[in-house]
């Protein structure tokens, strides 16, 4: 068995202009350098932690597609996206557009995140269906779905 070796950014950025990633903006354009350097490099693989409500990466499907386009063989991933702040129906679409331009090579890692708010009772869940909408259960959640958002749209590009 081949080993293969990847890295994982958080996508941090300093907030200050002293720091070697000033912004948000900056922290893109260097995921993708870096990602074309570990490209040429030999790594195998590049994956994106996803954290919200700090100065770091929240929103990696746009980043991985760029990643995706401008490498050929690196796979690209999440480094865990907690489905607790996630819509899971757009989540598999977005991840469905970088699996279809990275040609297969997306690595999508997810979580259902800490239980801390089911044990207070409370759905932390972003995946609920809005009031008023009408559709067909979605099987083990007891939720519904409207009809016409059943189905993503893009299939895998590799089986599993």
């Amino acid at each position: 068995m081949t080993k293969k070796i990847g890295f994982l950014s958080f996508g941090h950025w300093g907030g200050s202009t002293t720091s070697p990633v000033p912004d948000g903006p900056a922290a893109v354009r260097q995921m993708v350098d870096l990602a074309q350097a570990a490209e040429r490099a030999g790594f195998d693989g590049a994956w994106v932690r996803v954290h919200h409500f700090a100065h770091s990466l929240s929103a990696p499907f746009p980043l991985l597609s760029a990643m995706a386009a401008r490498t050929t063989t690196l796979e690209v991933g999440t480094g865990v996206v907690d489905l607790r702040y996630e819509n899971p129906l757009y989540m598999a679409e977005e991840a469905g557009i970088v699996d279809a331009v990275s040609n297969g090579r997306l690595q999508l890692g997810i979580s259902r995140g800490a239980p801390l708010p089911s044990w207070m009772g409370r759905s932390s869940s972003a995946s609920s269906c809005p009031r008023g909408r009408t559709g067909r259960r979605t099987p083990g959640t007891g939720r519904t779905l409207p009809d016409r958002h059943r189905r993503a749209g893009h299939r895998p590009s590799q089986p599993g």
